[in-house]
């Protein structure tokens, strides 16, 4: 009998062993490692803001755009556009600058998905707006607001692409983005001078900058961060910004016209 409780502890052990240790490793193959969830306390929360500065002399125009194959097109603009990738404030800053968080602690956290979707129009032969932030899972609703055809096709590095034909006025498709990616370009194969971009990130802190070349990251939690200014024409910049708790910082990004 005791010769028979001792093979019975021994095969535990080894029951024990076995699938203890099998859970272990199959928990690690699958990486169960559950994700980081933001908790910002609004006690302590700082704000980064600031501006971008262009120097020198505005770039010129550039070439008009060619719309004669698009009688609608042609239509909608009977005076000559022009392709215009450098936008200069008023007051010497830069429109259409892209401003994130690049690390810090808020990078690889669990944040809400906003349910309201970032839209984009193909309104007037253009896209609407030329560059735009979106969180990584939030739905990107596309518009056509043209009596033409339109197309939008996606070329991004990281996420899937794709390429959707809207060939009625009113018409909307839904996409969204699985991967953080800085930028996600956007081309209108249909009119070879509509493009746009897009900002994707894992968080809910980034701005484009507007007519006063401001923007403003707000209810980040302490700590040091990599703030990123990224323009579709100049090389982008990066700032190292540390914030304690309940503290404001204000920072400048400055880009050099050629």
């Amino acid at each position: 009998m005791k010769k028979i409780n001792v093979l019975l502890a021994l095969a535990a052990v080894v029951t024990f062993t076995v699938f203890g240790c099998g859970k272990k490793e199959n928990d690690e193959e699958q990486g169960a490692t559950p994700a980081a969830t933001a908790t910002v306390d609004p006690a302590t929360a700082g704000n980064i803001t600031g501006k971008v500065s262009f120097e020198g002399p505005a770039p010129a125009k550039g070439d008009p755009i060619k719309m004669n194959a698009d009688p609608v097109c042609m239509k909608m603009h009977p005076d000559a556009m022009y392709q215009t990738p450098v936008i200069v404030n008023a007051n010497n800053t830069l429109s259409n600058v892209f401003i994130y968080v690049k690390a810090g602690p808020v990078v690889g956290m669990k944040f809400p998905v906003p349910t309201t979707p970032v839209q984009i129009d193909q309104k007037g032969c253009m896209y609407s707006p030329h560059v735009f932030g979106i969180q990584v899972g939030q739905k990107l609703s596309i518009k056509n607001d043209d009596p033409t055809l339109h197309n939008i096709h996606a070329h991004p590095t990281v996420n899937d692409q794709f390429n959707a034909a809207e060939p009625n006025q009113g018409m909307v498709i839904e996409k969204t983005f699985s991967k953080a990616e800085v930028p996600v370009p956007f081309r209108c194969d249909v009119h070879n001078w509509m493009n746009a971009y897009a900002g994707v990130v894992d968080n809910p802190f980034f701005a484009v900058t507007g007519e006063d070349g401001s923007f403003s990251l707000k209810g980040l939690p302490p700590g040091t961060y990599t703030i990123a200014a990224w323009h579709e024409k100049y090389p982008a910049q990066e700032q190292t910004v540390t914030i304690g708790a309940k503290e404001s910082k204000d920072i400048t990004f400055s880009f050099k016209g050629q």
